[in-house]
């Protein structure tokens, strides 16, 4: 978009009161003799120059949340695949048939048979009924522990060297490669090892996809535009649900949910841009700059010449060296963090140390709940996409009081109503209206632990400084995804007990969240320095 110092009536950060001309080299804002820049962080920069959420923020953002959706592909399109489906007795089999019991396990061989081949999914494929229906199982837990390796792997890398752009593209493409590759498995054990991969690479996805999406976003819009984040993963499973009614086959439904991103990789990242932030951190100011006046002049913005980036610590240090005064778009030496980093920092130890807590428990009761109440003997197409649909009100909800009263209550409140409701599912049956008052229960348990699974991933990365942020995310991410390899094993001990664990998993949450920080309208601190400093000055630790 050209740059435009006036108003521009498409933009909605764009003023009607900006200049027609921009402000003049002799007001002071060149840098030059008997003069210094104005070094501001990239916050106070988007808040006086550049607008905190414009067109530019707005597209940018778009483009980069539509990765969640294939997130959502790659880790629900087992449902579908490795459902069990439908079977019926062979004509003439005789006595050895009986198509009133519910389970073929006590059947004669070659007395029945799948109705809709043994390509219809991998359950069918290689007969994973009866003794070997743990396998079922096993794949999705395996496909989490991939995800458990690949947050923390890409969580490193995108805080390094790949960079958050860098990594998306990176997770993108190993998803679409092992994607379909696993339509071509031949036995069960390859099927194994190939959705193991695929979590590796899928659990990068998100937490890359989220950072890069908010990062450019100015602090008072954050919040919101963060927890929007996860409408295109709800998107993406009603998508799903779609697909797989089109591509019956368990094969081609792989193929099928992987062709996405592709389209993602020649459609989209060629324009996403890299984060400010992640340039900034390490060390190159000029790549940042250019971002932010790109950023500014997209929106409708005017941004001086003699404004200049800077981290925390040096936009609050008052003495300026001279060096960089001449040359405010150097490079200058890259400053990386690690997860030792966030280790050995008390304060952002204990934050660590919190956040992963809630997002093992959140991430049992969300997807424990989930497993607990799906199976309604309905359309298991149309079953999947109501569910999809039942969590954007608790995304809308969540979203809209954010900003209103702040993380911290809501990561509270959000995670005892849940349990709230598990406690009060465990007193009531299993027949008659007390059946339809659990399911209602059950329902109500996964709005409310929506709501906070949504608002974990802006808290989180609000608590860490830019040079760790996806270290620490890509941390919080491994524990919800160890959470989500218990849960199913939890929803088999059936009965009442399920919602026991769910109950306590949520009050124990909430427990832990009353210990973290309130970050809302604070601005996101760049290296550990600048963080430390900010808190005393907020008064935090």
């Amino acid at each position: 978009m050209a740059a435009v110092p006036g108003s521009d009536p498409s933009c909605p950060d764009s003023s009607l009161e900006s200049p027609l001309l921009p402000p003049s080299k002799e007001t002071g804002w060149e840098s030059g003799l008997g003069s210094r820049p104005q070094k501001l962080c990239i916050d106070d920069m988007l808040q006086q120059y550049c607008g905190e959420f414009g067109c530019w923020q707005l597209r940018h953002f778009i483009l980069t949340s539509l990765a969640w959706a294939l997130e959502a592909f790659h880790t629900m399109v087992v449902i579908f695949a490795d459902q069990e489906p439908s079977w019926q007795c062979i004509k003439g089999s005789g006595s050895g048939c009986d198509e009133k019991v519910s389970s073929v396990c006590g059947l004669e061989p070659g007395s029945w048979e799948w109705k809709d081949g043994s390509g219809s999914s991998t359950v069918a494929q290689w007969g994973l009924v009866c003794a070997d229906k743990y396998k079922v199982g096993l794949v999705q837990a395996l496909f989490f522990c991939g995800c458990m390796i690949g947050a923390g792997v890409f969580g490193h890398l995108s805080d390094t060297k790949l960079g958050r752009k860098g990594s998306l593209t990176a997770v993108c493409i190993l998803n679409a490669f092992f994607g379909c590759l696993t339509s071509l498995a031949p036995d069960y054990f390859t099927y194994l090892l190939l959705r193991f991969l695929t979590g590796f690479s899928t659990g990068g996805v998100g937490l890359c996809a989220f950072v890069l999406a908010t990062e450019p976003i100015g602090p008072t819009k954050r919040g919101v535009a963060g927890m929007s984040t996860f409408y295109f993963f709800a998107i993406g499973i009603a998508l799903l649900s779609g697909i797989a009614y089109i591509f019956p086959s368990w094969r081609a439904l792989y193929v099928a949910s992987s062709i996405p991103s592709i389209l993602f990789l020649l459609l989209v990242i060629p324009f996403i841009s890299e984060s400010p932030r992640w340039y900034l951190v390490r060390g190159k100011i000029k790549e940042a700059m250019e971002i932010m006046r790109t950023i500014a002049n997209a929106n409708g913005h005017y941004l001086p010449d003699g404004v200049i980036l800077a981290l925390d610590d040096e936009a609050n240090d008052a003495s300026i060296d001279e060096e960089s005064c001449k040359e405010p778009t150097v490079e200058k030496e890259a400053i990386t963090g690690s997860l030792i980093d966030v280790i050995r920092s008390p304060i952002t130890r204990f934050r660590l140390f919190l956040a992963v807590g809630i997002n093992f428990t959140c991430s049992v009761v969300y997807y424990g709940l989930s497993l607990n109440s799906v199976n309604l003997g309905t359309n298991l197409y149309l079953n999947v996409l109501l569910n999809a649909l039942a969590e954007m009100p608790a995304f809308t909800i969540t979203a809209l009081l954010l900003n209103k009263f702040g993380r911290k209550p809501l990561a509270v409140g959000t995670q005892w109503f849940s349990a709230i409701f598990c406690f009060m599912a465990i007193q009531m049956g299993n027949v008659g209206i007390w059946k339809e008052m659990r399911v209602f229960c059950a329902v109500m348990g996964i709005f409310g632990m929506a709501g906070t699974y949504n608002l974990l991933f802006i808290y989180t990365a609000e608590l860490f400084p830019t040079v760790v942020r996806n270290a620490a995310l890509g941390c919080a991410t491994q524990a919800a995804q160890m959470g989500a390899i218990l849960a199913p094993f939890v929803v088999l001990l059936g009965g009442g007990f399920p919602f026991v664990v769910f109950g306590v998993c949520g009050l124990i949450g909430g427990m832990l969240a009353y210990y973290l920080p309130e970050t809302l309208n604070k601005p996101l601190f760049d290296t550990m320095t600048g963080m430390v400093e900010g808190e005393i000055a907020w008064g935090v630790a």
